[in-house]
């Protein structure tokens, strides 16, 4: 997401080199997609040690800018993998998708592994920066133009007009920046990418694991390359059939599901330091402050707007963090600051030469496209009403204006998957990011061959959230082929959960 919060943006670092010269010495022409990405990932990888982290292998594959264009133009993919620990119990090679769009898949693997010790005992466990990301190719962009963006909310047609021409400017400059990468970035060409690392690991099928925004790649995989899944768990989803207005609604709608859940456990939990007091009524006055601009964060001073504070209510619930939320929620209206304070939730401005857009990922995925601001004000008042206390979900709703004008790739419908491999969905009752609601109709939209996997708890990514919903996901990536049985998890408190966040790719999506 654009303007990413201070606390939670992990640094990205070197950017892959686009090589501008036509790919050399594939032999034979391609007659399908997948003899194409069959070809291009026999090319290989060559691994190394990483310098970040000299146990973990890193290595780059080069595949298209343009698929449609094979032998064309590359971009070298970033690539990191910890090989399985017991090499004579090895299944073979899991692919991680990370979310975002943005975050950055080298990087989780050069973290300690979110993975059981059983997984990580027989698969090598791999992932990649995605096209546009990080090391590979990441969306570059002049700070100096990034920081003109408008205020995320508009409150007249003025406020469109605004945005649609300040798009225009930043999407033109982002483009020269970033290169011909830069209209190649949707999860059509990311699934491509995934099947080309497929046949370069010297795997016949895929094993993958996705969360968040990472499963939309795997989606697009299910539909291009059906048999060549060996397994596939999609954790916590978009729903890529839903149009600009109901994704608002239903984002509008889990946020403000999980600020309730928020509520209620400080009622009954003494360990919240709000408990006792109307939680409801001082997220109000707070917000109240916020948008007459004289809420300043603790020990930071600046002013925190309206529309950022609505992140706490994503953010500290991913997790979920429901203790330092409400000690966060008591610093703001005057209280103690806790020691483990987080910087302020804000869309701040940039320093240096250059900015970061992954949101360009979103715009090429999504038709977010407005007619005016009367489209706009319906979107918002019905995300309002399905949220009086949260309003809309920050996320989306500020990525929703740079979209304006953007070109779509990929543009939203309903899947079609024709494989014959068990696929299993995962996903929270309780997610403030992606709703219950959307992993629930990608399952129906796969159809009998989908099992959805329900924790009936709290937070966003379920894989490691407790032992009953790590044991399902365990057992179906050693044998696919064996029915999911016990598909519903009960909930664990949060302040209970020893939950390993290592894989999930958050924030967000």
């Amino acid at each position: 997401m654009p303007r990413r919060m201070s606390l939670f943006t992990t640094a990205l670092v070197a950017m892959a080199t686009l090589l501008t010269a036509p790919m050399a010495g594939v032999a034979g022409a391609a007659t399908t997609g997948e003899d194409v990405t069959d070809e291009i990932g026999r090319r290989g990888i060559t691994w190394g040690p990483c310098e970040e982290e000299p146990s973990v292998e890193c290595g780059t594959l080069a595949v298209p800018i343009d698929w449609s264009r094979p032998y064309g133009p590359t971009v070298n993919l970033a690539l990191a993998r910890r090989k399985a620990t017991d090499p004579s119990a090895r299944i073979g090679s899991l692919l991680t998708n990370p979310g975002g769009p943005g975050n950055s898949g080298v990087n989780d693997i050069l973290r300690p592994s979110g993975f059981s010790e059983e997984i990580q005992r027989r698969f090598d466990i791999v992932s990649y920066d995605p096209r546009g990301v990080a090391r590979s190719g990441s969306v570059t962009c002049s700070a100096a133009v990034y920081n003109e963006m408008p205020y995320p909310v508009m409150t007249s047609q003025a406020d469109y007009d605004r945005w649609v021409a300040f798009d225009r400017k930043l999407r033109d400059d982002c483009r020269k920046r970033t290169g011909p990468l830069y209209d190649h970035l949707d999860s059509v060409n990311v699934a491509r990418d995934m099947d080309a690392i497929r046949a370069a690991l010297g795997e016949s099928r895929l094993t993958s694991y996705g969360v968040s925004y990472g499963t939309l790649a795997q989606q697009m995989y299910a539909e291009l390359f059906p048999h060549r899944i060996r397994a596939m768990i999609l954790d916590s989803n978009m729903d890529h059939s839903l149009d600009v207005k109901a994704f608002q609604v239903t984002e509008a709608a889990t946020v403000q599901d999980s600020f309730e859940e928020f509520v209620a456990w400080c009622e009954r939990d003494t360990e919240c330091v709000l408990h006792g007091r109307d939680v409801r009524a001082l997220w109000k006055s707070l917000l109240d402050k916020a948008e007459r601009g004289e809420l300043l964060w603790p020990g930071d001073g600046r002013p925190v707007p309206a529309h950022n504070l609505l992140w706490l209510g994503v953010i500290m619930n991913e997790a979920p963090s429901w203790r330092l939320e409400a000690q966060v929620l008591l610093a703001l209206d005057g209280g103690p600051v806790p020691d483990d304070m987080p910087g302020p939730p804000g869309n701040w401005q940039v320093g240096g030469e250059t900015a970061e857009l992954p949101t360009a990922i979103l715009c090429q995925d999504w038709n977010l496209g407005l007619r005016d601001y009367a489209h706009y004000a319906e979107v918002m008042s019905a995300s309002n009403a399905v949220a009086p206390d949260l309003r809309y979900n920050p996320m989306p709703m500020g990525d929703m204006p740079i979209c304006q004008g953007h070109p779509v790739g990929n543009p939203q419908h309903r899947l079609r998957y024709l494989g014959s491999t068990p696929l299993l969905v995962a996903t929270s009752k309780h997610d403030p990011d992606t709703p219950y609601e959307w992993s629930a109709n990608v399952a129906r939209q796969l159809g009998s061959k989908a099992t959805l996997l329900t924790y009936e708890g709290w937070g966003h990514g379920v894989y490691g959230m407790t032992e009953c919903t790590t044991k399902v996901m365990d057992t179906y990536l050693i044998s696919p082929a064996t029915p999911v049985t016990g598909n519903r998890c009960p909930a664990e408190e949060p302040s209970r959960l020893a939950r390993a966040a290592a894989i999930r790719g958050m924030h967000l999506w």
